[in-house]
């Protein structure tokens, strides 16, 4: 018998790896695109930067607060069907051994098995093992909102940070092409980084994220460029 080992699957990520490359993305195109249109118009490159900082400290708390708001709705969803779980499990205990037998029944278990395994799985603890197989709900899928909050929040910064960085080291004059070269390699490299840490393949996420990058920052040049020549 080959002895038991420790498997790291790639799904116990997916709370906080959502939530980073949500705030990053989202922070590099943004910031970017928000820099690429003012110094479309502007004619200082102090009021470039000032649009920059503002941008990521704005985006940063939006985020944040979005993030926040998003998951504590998931959170108390799933916190009200837990509750009522709960409530049924008090009230009806043989109809939920029922309903959890015939939940293996249809994963393909023999009805008899499948009553042991419920039974069994009830008796060591039988909330979470409704919480698992009937609501769904486990461990790594629950409902984080101060995580996905702070996770985005800072994660949008470090990557507002980026196109700022940028714009102090372009040369005078070609801001914008030095900023939108930077960004969309930033963004080729975050794709490639989150399609790696998730286990996918590294091609058609840097493609996507390069891809969209590219169309935020051309629309917002070309936005700033006729508002500047307007006024």
């Amino acid at each position: 018998m080959h002895p038991l080992h420790r498997e790291n699957h790639l799904i116990n990520r997916i709370g906080w790896l959502r939530a980073a490359v949500l705030g990053a993305n989202d922070g590099i195109i943004s910031t970017a695109s928000l820099v690429v249109g003012v110094a479309a118009a502007a004619t200082s490159s102090k009021e470039v930067l000032l649009a920059g900082v503002a941008g990521l400290v704005a985006g940063a708390m939006s985020m944040a607060a979005g993030e926040y708001v998003s998951v504590s709705s998931q959170s108390d969803t799933e916190q009200a069907d837990l509750a009522r779980e709960r409530k049924e499990l008090a009230d009806a205990p043989d109809s939920e051994l029922d309903e959890l037998t015939k939940i293996y029944i249809d994963r393909g278990l023999e009805p008899a098995l499948a009553r042991q395994v419920a039974e069994q799985l009830s008796a060591k603890d039988i909330f979470a093992a409704h919480a698992r197989d009937e609501l769904g709900l486990s461990a790594h899928v629950v409902a984080r909102p101060v995580q996905a909050a702070l996770t985005s929040a800072l994660t949008f910064s470090v990557g507002a940070a980026l196109p700022i960085g940028i714009v102090l080291l372009a040369p005078t004059g070609s801001t914008s092409m030095v900023v939108s070269g930077g960004s969309l390699i930033c963004l080729a490299i975050l794709g490639a980084v989150s399609a790696h840490i998730g286990g996918a393949g590294l091609l058609k996420p840097t493609l996507r994220v390069t891809f969209w990058g590219a169309l935020a920052m051309a629309a917002s040049a070309a936005i700033g460029a006729l508002v500047g020549h307007t006024i």
